[in-house]
């Protein structure tokens, strides 16, 4: 069950100003320990540590074939690739440069399969998170 809470909108340019949005309640952050551990209890063949142990070595392996330029799809999860965040287009190819129009780079996840939007959007089950729940919300995120 996804909890929720409601925040109001307090951006006066915003076209949104005083309207009501749900922002997702999150309630711990699981790393790749309590992953491995999380996998482990599933009845598998392997440790904790072995399922930790190819975990590491996964995340590092999409690094490294990310900034070769390379996408990598976990399939019923996500395509993960590499996004250029731009300062601003030049105004000619010969006055490109990436210096002055290229802020940086950003990862991105495309969900994929069993995760995509609509296949969430059927299996999910969303429940307003009252005010006794012991939950970290999200930090003031732009609102939209």
């Amino acid at each position: 069950m996804i909890l929720y809470i409601l925040r109001q909108n307090k951006n006066e340019v915003s076209a949104a100003f005083g309207k009501w949005f749900a922002y997702p309640v999150i309630e711990e952050t699981i790393d790749l320990d309590g992953l491995a551990g999380h996998m482990a209890n599933h009845n598998t063949p392997f440790s904790k540590g072995a399922i930790k142990g190819m975990l590491t070595d996964m995340v590092s392996c999409i690094k490294e074939l990310l900034l070769e330029g390379k996408n990598v799809k976990i399939a019923d999860l996500a395509i993960f690739s590499i996004g250029i965040k731009n300062r601003g287009g030049a105004e000619s190819e010969d006055k490109f440069s990436t210096s002055a129009n290229i802020k940086g780079v950003k990862l991105r996840a495309r969900a994929t399969g069993e995760l995509t939007p609509k296949a969430l959007d059927l299996s999910a089950t969303l429940k307003k998170a009252s005010a006794t729940t012991k939950a970290v919300t999200p930090d003031d995120d732009p609102q939209p």
